[in-house]
């Protein structure tokens, strides 16, 4: 009786085992970019610019309750970019860039439909690099600058 116990206990804890959550032997880097829609036309532009000191979160839910179990903030650098190193792997868990906060008052509304990226935390799915790059992430101005008429004209279409 004691042998079957301990067969019945290996045939659950070994799989509950290797399939745990363990560290990546070399991390993986979430990288992107936030950016401000100065012409408010809902995308990026030639007179759209990178937001210094934006706020980012990486955030990680579990599918079937969406409790978060992952999260690392990050600030955006000069140029508009930001990197997240994530330790662990993620693949059975939806993982995604979302914007925080905007230091630029005339630009700290965020933009419906580019307020968050999916990005796929994983090894196992093919990728070889390390890096994942999620799309990029934007606010929209309160006033387009006065540049933006002759922008739009550049995306008007005759029909």
């Amino acid at each position: 009786m004691a042998r079957l116990l301990i067969l019945l206990a290996l045939c659950v804890l070994v799989p509950a085992y290797v399939s745990a959550v363990r560290p990546l032997k070399c991390p993986l880097v979430v990288h992107g970019k936030v950016f401000c829609d100065t012409c408010r036309l809902g995308f990026e532009t030639p007179a759209t610019t990178y937001i210094t000191g934006a706020k980012v979160r990486v955030v990680c839910k579990t599918r079937d309750s969406l409790q978060p179990v992952f999260s690392c903030d990050a600030f955006t650098d000069s140029t508009g970019s930001y990197s997240v190193t994530v330790a662990y792997d993620h693949e059975d868990q939806i993982c995604e860039s979302v914007l925080i906060s905007s230091p630029q008052k005339n630009c700290a509304a965020i933009m419906p439909g580019r307020e968050r990226a999916n990005v796929i935390l994983t090894n196992n799915n093919g990728i070889i690099s390390y890096n994942r790059f999620a799309n990029n992430l934007g606010f929209v101005r309160d006033e387009p600058l006065a540049a933006c008429t002759n922008i739009k004209k550049l995306y008007e279409e005759e029909v």
